[in-house]
């Protein structure tokens, strides 16, 4: 189902995209700043671009690392943050024990962490598609292990990971269509907060679902992070 409505969104918004040829305008909040607005508002935002992936490799994101020097990696503190029910974790979080979690996208539910991957909820070559190639090796680093917005990462079904691969909602959602409109909310929001660029397919797909989702569920919130 998820494909047959790619395609279908692809056809038929191909005019749409195309229409937003050029430079997209540029939004006047610095880093830091807070913004509140629609996913459709967030959309005509962000730069349009072809994706480049010349270069990458995903060494060049320094990931899964402890920044609050506490023992548990980047990875261990999206699992303890998401759990429902919390897991007893060993000092230094060299393993995590019961636990309770759900995966939004195929609305499926974990006992123990064995059969959830964490998910980089734009991926990081899809990120250096998209501009992070400029980016220092620093900034990647704090993209990758970004701890001050949630949305950024999710802990999901392994299995929901391996079959998105680092492709972007043109290519790939959630086997859960109930989780599209979560799904691209955080899509939207983590390309504004790191003022990434889409290219035409992915925002024709975005405009797509967007117009068919709940006002209140495309209301968004977000800190520009650089």
């Amino acid at each position: 189902m998820a494909g047959k409505r790619i395609r279908t969104t692809l056809a038929c918004c191909a005019a749409a995209a195309a229409a937003r040829a050029g430079p997209a305008p540029q939004a006047t909040a610095a880093p830091g700043d807070t913004v509140t607005t629609t996913v459709a508002r967030a959309l005509t935002l962000l730069p349009v671009a072809a994706e480049d992936r010349t270069g990458y490799h995903r060494g060049l994101f320094e990931h899964w690392t402890d920044e609050d020097q506490d023992g548990c990696d980047t990875r261990d503190d999206v699992l303890l943050a998401e759990a429902v029910t919390p897991p007893t974790a060993d000092a230094g979080c060299r393993a995590l024990v019961g636990g309770a979690w759900p995966s939004y996208y195929d609305k499926q539910d974990h006992t123990g962490s064995g059969g959830l991957g964490v998910d980089h909820t734009v991926p990081l070559a899809e990120a250096w598609d998209s501009g992070a190639s400029r980016w220092s090796a620093e900034e990647r680093r704090a993209f990758a292990n970004d701890r001050d917005d949630p949305r950024v990462r999710n802990a999901v079904s392994a299995a929901e990971v391996r079959r998105k691969g680092d492709r972007d909602p043109a290519r790939w959602e959630p086997s859960d269509d109930s989780a599209d409109c979560r799904y691209i909310a955080e899509w939207v929001v983590v390309k504004a907060r790191y003022r990434l660029s889409a290219d035409h397919a992915e925002l024709a797909v975005l405009d797509n679902m967007a117009a068919e989702c709940p006002d209140e569920e495309m209301e968004i919130t977000y800190t520009i992070a650089r």
